[in-house]
């Protein structure tokens, strides 16, 4: 079996932080990672090769430094990466990125036929959850998100569990086909040192564009049919109000009141 998983990075959570003038994240000075969901993608890609046997390949989209993750896979398991970098990505919402995820995955295809593709849920940086199911679309393949446990994979499908509004459904899925997860799904590996010595010796395939046979006109900003008006922190006042009274009776009365005031009721 061929895996491809799909990874990001993205600035740590605990580091997000937004230009007040422009309205965009800040990313220079700031420490980056691979995004938490992608771990949980990349682990139960090396956990089926385990169990199946095959290999795992990861992809990225994004400038040199994403090279770092790239690297980390390999160090958590992964046995060959690809960077697509170029400045046409530059700006890319998630219909486009999605696009050239999906022209990199159709070139990682045409060299070793791909079986599964596996995403993480969403992204720590804009929480879309669209790229697992836009691959899917743009290549035409079977599609599951929100998936939290492989219930079977055999020689020609896979059976999955994914979360529902009202619950969960199992769904076989044909090869090839794509899925996205959720945390549930695995714990993430720490890297072993002879993972560390194999990532730093890896080496990393480069993509531009042209090399993807991308249409420029899907790329970039300025083909998006996506904008980000505006973005920004919510402002958070702490405006706590105690309900005061003699019993319960009285306090009950008093917060019924106090709701009817502020018309929440």
């Amino acid at each position: 079996m061929h895996i491809l998983a799909c990874v990001k990075q993205t600035p740590k959570s605990d580091n997000v932080k937004i230009d007040p003038a422009t309205g965009c994240l800040i990313r220079s000075g700031v420490e980056s990672a691979m995004n938490p969901f992608d771990e949980y993608a990349l682990e139960e890609a090396i956990c089926l090769k385990e169990q199946l046997g095959g290999s795992v390949s990861v992809i990225t989209m994004g400038p040199p430094a994403a090279e770092n993750v790239l690297r980390d896979s390999i160090a958590r398991g992964a046995d060959k990466v690809y960077q697509l970098g170029d400045t046409a990505f530059a700006g890319s919402d998630t219909w486009a990125t999605s696009y050239a995820l999906s022209k990199g995955a159709e070139k990682v295809n045409a060299e070793n036929k791909i079986d599964l593709i596996i995403c993480g849920k969403q992204t720590n940086d804009s929480d879309t959850g669209h790229i697992g199911p836009q691959i899917s679309a743009w290549l035409g393949w079977p599609n599951a998100a929100f998936v939290r446990r492989v219930v079977k994979a055999g020689d020609k499908s896979i059976t999955v569990e994914r979360l529902t509004e009202d619950g969960t459904e199992v769904l076989e899925l044909p090869y090839p086909c794509v899925i996205s997860v959720v945390k549930e799904i695995s714990n993430p590996r720490v890297r072993s040192v002879k993972g560390r010595m194999a990532a730093k010796r890896a080496e990393v395939t480069k993509w531009t564009a042209d090399d993807i046979g991308a249409d420029k006109g899907k790329l970039g900003v300025k083909n998006c049919p996506t904008r980000v008006v505006k973005s920004f922190a919510p402002k958070r006042d702490a405006n706590a109000v105690v309900v005061e009274g003699a019993n319960g009776k009285e306090k009950a009365a008093k917060l019924v009141e106090l709701l009817k005031e502020n018309k929440y009721i």
